[in-house]
């Protein structure tokens, strides 16, 4: 068994330090770019932003030990409610679920109601939608502290009165809901970005053999964006699925009356995908999202042609940082 922890230990360490970086190269990219400050990049930003305080507080929560016995008095009871219980960390990743579905939705209003989008679409619903999924997480996951309690300096749980009711809405919201929005919006932008692909008419192009390239239409390089970006978040949604669904699988068993022991390796190990999912996002969008792979290197340097034909990586010396 301490084999099995430490290994775990040494996992959630490491999933945690990975989404610390990735999710922080997320976040710098997308702020210090310009051509990065869309409606939908504020989205992935705040994600981003999300997932790297959640990935630090899963480093710190695996590397810094618990004190035993707590402090006395309003300090060690404290650490029992609001760190020991998991509530940061929980808020966080809850936090993820409901940014994640606002992205989802944004992206849905955006490509099947455009003109809509138009009008509703704006910085100022959008940094109230921002704020409502920091909020609303925060308070949703505020049935943790309840739980904790002190007692002989030891930090305890609790089961609250109807704790069946709240495990059911939890694997409501933060699972069954999401998963059902995702499958319902991605199926109708599916079908709605196939409609529009048939749409546009292709260029005209030149009788014969020719190397000049003929100029994507407007309409076309819209489609084509709104295509790459429908499948980096169809990626994000997807991981999400993998992630949670151990633990939401566990959490229903509860419901049903399984008992489930919290300090078991099974249970620690569904926590960890959950955790897991905080430092995937960075690596869908290095590898699928061409805005970001763009972004990235007009942060880092830009190719240049040389006289031979080849190109050569010049690192730019950005005097506004």
């Amino acid at each position: 068994m301490a084999d099995q922890n430490l290994a775990l230990q040494i996992y959630q360490s490491i999933v945690g330090i990975v989404g610390t970086c990735g999710n922080g190269l997320a976040c710098l990219v997308i702020a210090r770019v310009r051509f990065m400050h869309t409606l939908t990049n504020a989205f992935i930003f705040n994600q981003a932003l999300i997932d790297l305080l959640g990935s630090f507080v899963v480093v710190v929560d695996s590397l810094v030990p618990v004190p035993d016995p707590l402090p006395r008095g309003t300090i060690g009871v404290l650490v029992c409610r609001l760190w020991l219980s998991g509530y940061f960390k929980w808020a966080l990743f809850v936090s993820s679920t409901f940014n994640l579905e606002a992205l989802t939705l944004e992206r849905y209003l955006a490509i099947v109601f455009p003109f809509r989008y138009q009008v509703l679409g704006t910085r100022k619903n959008a940094t109230i939608v921002l704020l409502a999924v920091w909020l609303s997480a925060f308070v949703f996951v505020s049935y943790n502290i309840a739980m904790q309690y002190v007692e002989a300096g030891q930090c305890k749980m609790t089961l609250l009165p109807n704790q069946q009711v709240l495990v059911v809405a939890l694997v409501i919201v933060l699972y069954l809901l999401p998963v059902i929005v995702m499958f319902f919006v991605y199926a109708h932008i599916t079908v709605v970005l196939k409609r529009g692909a048939g749409r546009i008419q292709p260029g005209p192009t030149a009788a014969g053999p020719s190397t000049v390239s003929v100029p994507e239409s407007q309409g076309a390089s819209l489609m084509r964006a709104r295509r790459n970006t429908f499948k980096t978040l169809l990626l994000v949604s997807l991981a999400f699925i993998v992630c949670w669904t151990p633990n939401s699988i566990i959490s229903i068993l509860l419901t049903f009356g399984t008992p489930i022991d919290f300090t078991s390796v099974v249970y620690i190990l569904s926590v960890a995908m959950v955790a897991t999912n905080c430092c995937v996002n960075p690596f869908v969008y290095a590898f699928k999202y061409k805005q970001f792979r763009k972004a990235l290197k007009e942060l880092l340097g830009r190719n240049y042609p040389t006289s031979d034909g080849s190109s050569v990586a010049v690192l730019r010396v950005r005097t506004d940082i």
